[in-house]
């Protein structure tokens, strides 16, 4: 006998439970779902929506709840809630008896009687008596906390290190849906092409205004299409492409990709050296070496060498001074990704970035011995911590002597942007719609 087919708010309601319990990351469960409940058309859009939704919006959503709780209920109970109220404040197309119907079965299924009726008072109170205004939360930084669903010590961070107006833009711009990007494998083909292939198979492109190679999807997902199959794409966030251009790459150039998983830049790299010199891709774990390799299979790229190797532990391998170019695109915090992975801004704390400051900085040093002189080294991370950030950056210039900053060289579109005092760029999702980014060059010198 088939077991009955889970509907799409029990498969959300699963996922927000799995990145609970397991710490995983919500479009990795996301994607595992959609694949063994086999849900199909415009259900995996409303599964997409409902599951980010309520994540991105979690704390907002507690706020709303708090008056209805007199205790505190099971977790699952909770993210029912949640997952309730989320449809009833954001989504109007849903009416709120679907909403309410929904959720009383789910709670009969998963629980008894009591709780589904627990669930149904909850929720009709929220309908009569609609949710609690944010604007009796007095002092400004509480309130952009709760509106924007980030926490508390995150947005006292943020507007310390840039400013109120900084901070409550980039809160906000966290908080829609990340556009689509795609970069155009210009060895195998031209902008131009792409567009029309791409058209042609319904999707909705344009030429990306920031990057003279990159794309923007307006409708569908382009990693099912054929001319990503065939190599003639990556998908590549547009921050992300940036780095490739301060790498300031020519034909020939032997280039270390120190922390290079999945591997994006790592084609990006391979592309711009058109496909002659080399890229020495490294990562920590096998298996994400395996999709670096995959990746430049598809891209048809030559030039790529990929090898398990811990980047802390490289000069022990790989020959002193040998590299023309080295990218430290380090392990960090990922702060400048919270529309992607919305999950993040709960789990991370101040600790961790202490921490990993520690990590990028012995990266850089061991990455430093490889570099030949006159030769540039890239430090980026996909965060938006001063701290993380310009510590690291500041601790390898007094510990390494031998390097200086060096002028960081961006599409034209981007110069604004760059610190010519710092020699850095702090790229914020407002900027232009891409993650936020980090990136800092040095330069080698001929001692």
């Amino acid at each position: 006998m088939n077991k009955k087919k889970k509907s799409v708010r029990e498969a959300a309601l699963d996922i927000l439970e799995l990145i609970d319990k397991q710490q995983s990351y919500s479009n990795l469960l996301l994607n595992q779902v959609i694949q063994k409940e086999k849900i199909t058309g415009p259900d995996v859009g409303l599964l997409t929506e409902l599951v980010y939704g309520t994540i991105q919006r979690k704390l907002t959503l507690d706020y709303y709840l708090q008056p209805f709780l007199r205790k505190q209920p099971d977790h699952w109970v909770l993210n029912l809630l949640r997952l309730s109220i989320y449809q009833m404040v954001y989504l109007d197309k849903i009416p709120d008896r679907a909403i309410l119907f929904e959720a009383v079965e789910i709670a009969k299924k998963r629980g008894h009687k009591g709780i589904s009726s627990f669930v149904n008072g909850i929720l009709r109170q929220v309908q009569r008596q609609g949710v609690p205004s944010l604007n009796i939360i007095a002092d400004p930084i509480e309130r952009l906390s709760v509106e924007t669903s980030h926490p508390l010590w995150l947005v006292q961070r943020w507007n310390k290190q840039f400013g109120w107006e900084k901070t409550k833009s980039m809160c906000e711009y966290n908080l829609l849906p990340p556009v689509q990007t795609a970069r155009v494998n210009m060895l195998m083909t031209s902008m131009e092409e792409v567009i029309s292939l791409l058209k042609e198979e319904g999707f909705d492109v344009q030429p990306s205004p920031i990057i003279p190679e990159g794309i923007r999807v307006l409708r569908g997902n382009i990693a099912h299409s054929k001319v990503y199959e065939s190599g003639l794409i990556s998908i590549q966030d547009e921050s992300s492409m940036v780095v490739a251009y301060a790498l300031e790459l020519s034909p020939d150039l032997a280039v270390l990709d120190a922390c290079a998983a999945p591997g994006g830049k790592t084609g990006h790299i391979a592309e711009k050296l058109k496909g002659t010199g080399k890229v020495v891709a490294l990562d920590l774990h096998s298996h994400k070496v395996r999709l670096i390799n995959e990746n430049a299979a598809r891209l048809q790229l030559q030039n790529i060498e990929a090898n398990v190797m811990d980047s802390r532990n490289t000069s022990e391998l790989l020959e002193l001074e040998s590299f023309d170019r080295v990218l430290v695109d380090a392990p960090c915090s990922g702060l400048g990704v919270l529309r992607r992975k919305p999950d993040i801004k709960y789990s991370k704390t101040i600790q961790d970035i202490a921490a990993l400051s520690h990590v990028q900085l012995e990266i850089l040093n061991e990455s430093a011995r490889l570099l030949k002189k006159n030769g540039l080294l890239i430090y980026s991370t996909c965060t938006v911590d001063m701290e993380e950030n310009l510590e690291t950056v500041n601790e390898f210039l007094r510990q390494q002597e031998n390097f200086i900053p060096h002028y960081i060289h961006l599409p034209n579109s981007l110069t604004h942007l760059v610190d010519p005092k710092e020699n850095k760029v702090q790229i914020l999702p407002q900027d232009f719609g891409g993650d936020g980014f980090f990136i800092a060059a040095f330069k080698k010198k001929d001692q």
